[in-house]
């Protein structure tokens, strides 16, 4: 099964029906639907059900209402970027420079995640502040660091463009443009942004074998650190698998985790949202889904390369008051050989889905 099998219909016959409908200037009214028409999202093998709000279900005409106001460039202040900007398909819908660049030049002071099978995450954003991806949504627009434009103006550029006031009717029964709006139609689209055609998820479909350096790195994925001789319970694994669980298919638990970057914090990370000290040096967990195209990596994009990020594990990284009691090896390190290390980041490539990022239903409508 590949992505775009994962629609029952094709949303872009939907999305040019209705661009269509919408731009008729002789019709004294348009021939909508008499309400939006669900959409059902076929759950990929392995993976569990995603958990919908019942306040906004998946629709055709949300979607793909959604996919034209992920795309938008009027939602930023100069009309320059839209939430695409900083989120590019060949990245797996992730940005390629250590921190992304706002319509007035500044930089975030993050990187920006990527966004793949955000449906099943929860507490989005490197610090968990927005519990859903409605929540999450709604921030880039008025942050000054990104697209830096009031949300009152957001709505009155969008209500003033004739493409979508109809696609508001089709989508949610009215014409009225709002903030709630954009942000649900939005996240419907997002949900829809499944990727489930790696050679991993072939490999569990039973479609091809692994090679055996790949199904090394796997076995020491989920394998316990440390030496048996020195620590209960130690198999020489890589111990990835307690914050990147393979249940689910997910590859990351969405918890925040200390992961022993720092022993000093410049960036309190989850600690800064809940203003609780124990949480300081905390960040979600972000999925190794398509890993192999999203660098740089961590919430700081400090390493570029897989290498990089392997070798700070195998080191155990710094220790402080919150690391996470998962970092167990602070003191020594894994001690994985330069062979084991080469197979974890095979068994990581196997996790690429090459077709996510050129599937024609993600990308941009505007042009």
């Amino acid at each position: 099964m590949t992505n775009g099998e994962l629609r029952i219909v094709s949303l872009t016959g939907v999305l040019a029906a209705l661009v269509s409908l919408s731009s008729c200037t002789k019709c004294p009214k348009f021939d909508l639907p008499a309400g939006p028409t669900p959409l059902e999202l076929l759950i990929p093998p392995f993976f569990p059900p995603m958990d919908i709000p019942a306040h906004n279900p998946l629709t055709e005409e949300g979607v793909a209402l959604g996919r034209l106001l992920f795309w938008e460039k009027t939602l930023s202040l100069d009309s320059s970027m839209s939430c695409g900007s900083c989120h590019l398909p060949e990245n797996s819908f992730a940005d390629p420079n250590q921190f992304s660049t706002g319509v007035t030049g500044a930089l975030g002071g993050r990187n920006a995640m990527a966004i793949v099978n955000t449906g099943w995450a929860r507490d989005y954003f490197w610090d968990g502040r927005a519990p859903t991806l409605e929540d999450q949504a709604r921030d880039p627009v008025p942050h000054p660091d990104e697209m830096n434009l009031a949300w009152e103006v957001a709505e009155q550029r969008i209500a003033a463009n004739p493409l979508y006031p109809p696609l508001m009717l089709a989508a949610f029964g009215s014409e009225e443009v709002s903030q709630d709006r954009i942000v649900m139609a939005i996240a419907q689209f997002m949900r829809t942004m499944v990727s489930s055609n790696s050679r991993f998820d072939q490999w569990r479909r039973g479609e091809l074998e692994l090679t055996a350096e790949e199904f090394l790195g796997y076995e020491l994925f989920n394998r316990e650190g440390g030496d048996p001789e020195q620590v209960t319970g130690g198999e020489f694994g890589a111990d990835c698998f307690h914050c990147h669980s393979e249940a689910g298919l997910q590859f990351s638990d969405y918890l925040p985790h200390n992961n022993g970057l720092d022993s000093v914090f410049s960036d309190f990370g989850v600690g800064a949202v809940t203003l609780n000290p124990l949480d300081h040096g905390k960040f979600k967990t972000p999925t190794l889904r398509n890993v192999e195209l999203t660098a740089p990596y961590m919430h700081d994009g400090r390493f570029t390369t897989l290498e990089e990020v392997v070798d700070h594990y195998n080191s155990g990284g710094l220790p402080s008051e919150t690391i996470d009691p998962f970092m167990k090896y602070t003191t020594g390190g894994l001690m994985l050989p330069d062979v084991h290390k080469a197979a974890l980041i095979s068994f990581l490539k196997t996790l690429t889905d090459t077709a996510f990022g050129s599937t024609a239903e993600f990308s941009d409508p505007h042009e």
